[in-house]
């Protein structure tokens, strides 16, 4: 199956459904026309999920016939049904399908870090290059300003503090990818400063000092910074190439996943909040701190990689919804008019 030609040819009847699904009163003939559009589409997203699946149209087909559904049925979906399933199937469904994007900004940052790091640590030039002043030692001594950063405020808001500076970060890095170069730019910043960070310690010898006070809220952290910027950076190379649907189109679909990304990042980021501003500048030992963050960051990358890429599957198989009593999206509907 042609999937462009086969879009094209049904584009404008798509566009009609949509329009009637969200406007206020419809007349009898309007409503009637719902009712065919609505079936006519369920049979249409079944063809294309048996013959040529393209997740992304997918997607937006089964939302569009989800709110065609509730106005034919005449019911608004509940609020906390809503939210509960943007975090069991939407938020992790886009997570998943962008995951190889933010791996590669992870590699990347990581390496990069890791190689200024070395730098710093090993040659005296960094210093120059970078404007490193002579003494650091009242940022790398034990109490400096690299352990007392994490103790100097109330927990609670400090907590508070990080979090609303995380989450403008991470919105810089979703939203300038559409440009690219202030995405890297801003991803850059943050792996040098990291680097930096870990090099003079690592010189001082106090790596062991670093990595206790970075790992337990740094690991989720920085996997929500990648997360931004591989979505980020996904919309910005949506829109240098398009694929097969118009540039528009293609922007405005990715556009909807990266503010998806936003939204569950909110909370991602609000889990990492509160590990810093509570459980790093504890007094707890160091190994168990550690091992909090750990937990952190494996329970996120089941909840990708489980969740999500159970939430992919059952998009694009109809069975699944069924087998799992949610309201089919796909299905012939069987309902009456009045």
């Amino acid at each position: 199956m042609d999937v462009d030609a086969y879009s094209l040819a049904h584009r404008r009847a798509w566009d009609r459904l949509d329009y009637l699904s969200k406007r206020g009163k419809l007349t009898g003939a309007e409503a009637d026309e719902l009712v065919v559009l609505y079936r006519r589409t369920s049979q249409q997203l079944a063809r294309l999920q048996s013959h040529s699946p393209d997740p992304e149209l997918i997607a937006g087909l089964s939302a569009l016939l989800a709110r065609a559904r509730g106005r034919v049925l005449g019911t608004r979906a509940d609020t906390w049904q809503e939210i509960g399933r943007f975090f069991t199937h939407r938020f992790p469904a886009a997570l998943y399908r962008s995951w190889p994007w933010w791996a590669c900004v992870a590699a990347v940052f990581l390496s990069v870090s890791a190689g200024v790091a070395v730098w710093v640590d090993r040659f005296d030039s960094a210093r120059e290059v970078l404007g490193i002043p002579d003494d650091t030692g009242s940022l790398t001594a034990p109490g400096g300003a690299f352990e007392t950063y994490y103790s100097e405020h109330p927990q609670g808001a400090f907590a508070a503090q990080v979090w609303t500076n995380n989450a403008w970060v991470t919105a810089i890095a979703l939203f300038t990818g559409v440009l690219i170069l202030p995405a890297v730019y801003l991803l850059f910043m943050n792996a040098l400063n990291l680097g930096v960070s870990a090099g003079l310690m690592a010189e001082a010898g106090r790596l062991d000092s670093f990595f206790g006070f970075i790992l337990p809220h740094g690991t989720l952290e920085l996997t929500a910074v990648f997360v931004a910027g591989g979505v980020g950076l996904k919309l910005g190379w949506t829109l240098i190439d398009p694929g097969r649907l118009s540039r528009v189109e293609a922007v405005a679909r990715q556009g909807r996943a990266t503010a998806t990304v936003a939204l569950g990042l909110v909370g991602v980021l609000l889990v990492c909040g509160c590990i810093e501003g509570f459980v790093t500048p504890s007094p707890l030992p160091a190994p168990l701190r550690i091992a909090i963050g750990f937990i952190a960051e494996a329970l996120f990358l089941v909840y990708v990689f489980g969740v999500g890429r159970r939430a992919v599957m059952e998009q694009a198989n109809p069975a699944a919804d069924e087998a799992s009593g949610k309201p089919a999206t796909v299905m012939q509907p069987t309902f009456s008019t009045r």
